[in-house]
């Protein structure tokens, strides 16, 4: 029983030594020494605490730090790379004994880290051992050997008043993080672990939280409620569902984000928006979130742009070879007028002067298309409108894949002006030379109300077949063009061309072509307008344009050369002996007057060839001269003597349209000059 009592007796007295005696006999300055020291052996840094230190042992440990700094590494910008105000420490040491770990308070005041890139793109947290002893080898997991934790407490942890800057000396990026506050509350491993913070990035406040119902379960590789919530300013994120801490990492839940203004963002973040138009607004997402490993899945997306609103889902596998994406959106209505510029008067009017647009030339830098070989897709799109400029697309539905950089997209569905439309094309990145292929195909568009959205044009109407097929391949814009072939189609039937009475030639050909104010009443009517050509290396070949109407043929042939930029093209307009439109023959005879189209791209010019027309003969039948308006008098012989008044008029203003007759005096009104009225009207 004596020896108990002096066994206790010692342990007291030992106790009572280390909280009152020991503490005043520890040589802070050695240690101070010592610590500097081993930090720099161990990072070949100067590691310095310049302010006091006060240590407390029993009943807990309590070391308060003041004044510590951290050299940076030579030739930074800042000469500390850290430093740390005060930093308190107080862990309840008795709890040790049985695995447990109470930190009272653990309270970091008005750090400050430098991080920095050199110019040789070394970074500053990147240390030299300075030739001390090299640390041991792990040939064990961290918590073997050990007794393993039971339990963590944490109490009043915080970061106050932080700094965070990054320098870039490559890119010349500079950053900075400030106000950096940090809480943590942790009662213990089996209740709520909750982070909350906030911090000042380019002026805006930054707001964190972050909660785990079951810390413990995440130790141990388990799962556990999470959710996760920044929130600032120019845009919200939160995430709430579960995560669990094992391989393959996995998680799983809703993910909202919220974008007052796209521009907002972008500006705010380093890299405003170069883009035209008023779009790019709010931009909100919300759907459910699968991730196991690097396998993510987001679907159920309901998504919001500006004024749209869309559904969709998204899947990446990152764990092949090449990554693989499956994606599918619907939107409702896809309004693209927002992220266009404004279409001014002058634009307008500039995009039909061909001449002050100037020549351009094909390119001849290198087509860069490894950017397929990136990944592989299988995307689905679908809407049900589309608007662009006034021109409105109903629903439409476009499939696109892409495997081992070739790309596919099929537009297998798009409702056009009362018709439909399909397409194809092919883009192959991972052949050796690039090659493109085209396919697209109208059918039943209504022509006029398409032109008129499209280019304000209102001068053609009737039923639009189209069928246009082209293929070409080649390592830069200008081999592609030299190359090119392909072949193709176009048919307006029941149409008509507005503000020109082609018939009006057969009566008096200066009236054929009337001012600004007529041609609303004045129209040619025709059964069937239609062409097709064919392409081989660059070179557009047309040799059957026809117009079938009631006393009129039109026909034309010609070449468009696209490496060149030039068109060579002559149009034979004709008045024909018969009343037959749709099913009538196009080699009859009648007054013909050749328009010849010529010249380079930017600067087309319309002249009539007077040459060709010249000796031209007209037979019309008797029946037809009511319908001419008395064209036809006395039969043959009537006819005669009218296309002979009508050549003889053609010969008189000749020299004004660029003719070969003799000169004369330019005619003073667009009725005296019809072939001038021709170039007005299909100038534009």
């Amino acid at each position: 029983m004596k020896k108990t009592l002096i066994s206790i007796v010692v342990v007291v007295v030992i106790l009572v030594g280390a909280v009152v005696i020991v503490p005043g006999f520890i040589p802070t300055e050695t240690y101070k020494q010592q610590i500097s020291e081993q930090v720099k052996a161990a990072t070949g840094r100067d590691f310095a605490i310049n302010g006091d230190v006060r240590l407390s042992v029993l009943p807990r440990l309590e070391l308060e730090v003041n004044d510590v700094a951290f050299s940076n590494a030579p030739g930074a910008a800042d000469a500390e790379m850290a430093k740390l105000a005060k930093l308190l420490v107080e862990l309840d040491l008795m709890p040790l004994l049985s695995g447990e770990v109470v930190v009272d308070q653990f309270v970091l005041v008005d750090p400050v880290i430098h991080l920095e890139v050199d110019k040789n793109g070394k970074a500053n947290w990147v240390f030299e051992n300075s030739g001390g002893a090299a640390p041991a080898k792990q040939t064990a997991d961290a918590g073997s050997g050990g007794a393993a934790l039971s339990n963590l407490s944490l109490g009043d942890v915080r970061l106050v008043n932080g700094t965070v800057t990054f320098k870039d000396a490559q890119s010349g990026r500079n950053e900075t993080l400030d106000d950096i506050n940090m809480s943590i509350s942790l009662p213990d491993l089996d209740q709520r672990l909750t982070m909350d913070g906030a911090l000042v990035w380019k002026g805006e406040k930054i707001e964190l939280a972050l909660n785990a119902d079951s810390p413990r379960k995440l130790i141990e590789g388990g799962t556990s409620p999470v959710d996760v919530k920044v929130s600032t300013t120019p845009v919200t994120f939160a995430y709430k569902g579960s995560f669990t801490k094992a391989e393959p990492i996995k998680a799983g839940g809703t993910i909202t984000l919220d974008v007052p203004s796209i521009r907002k963002l972008t500006a705010w973040v380093g890299t405003p928006l170069d883009m035209p138009g008023t779009g790019l607004g709010p931009f909100s997402v919300k759907g459910e979130l699968s991730m196991t490993g690097q396998k993510i899945a987001f679907t159920n997306a309901q998504i919001g742009l500006d004024a749209m609103k869309a559904k969709g889902s998204l899947a990446v596998d990152a764990e092949r070879a090449r990554p693989f994406i499956q994606a599918k959106l619907d939107v409702d209505t896809l309004d693209l007028n927002p992220y266009l510029p404004p279409e001014s008067k002058e634009a307008k009017a500039d995009a039909g002067k061909g001449a002050d647009a100037g020549p351009t030339q094909w390119s001849d830098d290198p087509l860069d298309l490894s950017g397929l070989k990136a990944a592989d897709a299988d995307m689905t799109f679908s809407t049900g409108g589309i608007l662009v400029r006034k021109i409105k697309v109903g629903r439409s539905a476009l499939g696109v894949t892409l495997k081992n950089g070739k790309l596919v997209a099929m537009l297998n569905e798009m409702q056009l002006y009362d018709g439909n439309g399909k397409g194809r094309v092919m883009v192959d990145g991972g052949a050796k030379i690039p090659t493109v292929e085209k396919s697209f195909t109208l059918s039943g568009v209504q022509a006029e109300p398409l032109l008129r959205d499209a280019s304000d044009f209102e001068r053609l109407s009737g039923r639009l077949e189209l069928d246009i097929n082209i293929a070409t391949k080649g390592r830069s814009q200008r081999e592609m063009v030299a190359v090119l072939g392909g072949a193709g189609g176009v048919k307006f039937i029941d149409g008509a061309i507005k503000g020109i009475n082609l018939a009006a030639m057969v009566r008096n050909v200066t009236s054929a072509f009337l001012d600004k104010g007529a041609k609303e009443v004045q129209k040619t009517d025709f059964a069937e307008l239609s062409g097709t050509f064919k392409i081989t290396k660059g070179i557009l070949a047309n040799k059957d344009l026809t117009m079938q109407a009631p006393l009129l043929r039109l026909s034309g042939a010609g070449t468009v050369d696209m490496p060149k930029k030039t068109v060579d093209y002559r149009i034979e307009p004709k008045a024909a002996a018969t009343t037959k439109g749709q099913g009538g023959g196009a080699d009859v005879a009648g007054l013909m007057v050749p328009v010849l189209v010529d010249g380079p791209w930017h600067d087309l010019s319309y002249k009539p060839d007077l040459k060709g027309m010249l000796g031209a003969a007209v037979k019309l039948p008797s029946d037809v001269g009511k319908s001419v308006g008395g064209l036809v008098k006395g039969g043959a012989g009537g006819a005669k003597d009218a296309v002979s008044g009508t050549l003889g008029k053609l010969k008189e203003i000749a020299p004004a349209v660029g003719g070969t007759s003799k000169p004369a005096e330019a005619p003073s009104s667009p009725s005296a000059n019809p072939l001038g009225s021709v170039k007005k009207l299909f100038g534009k």
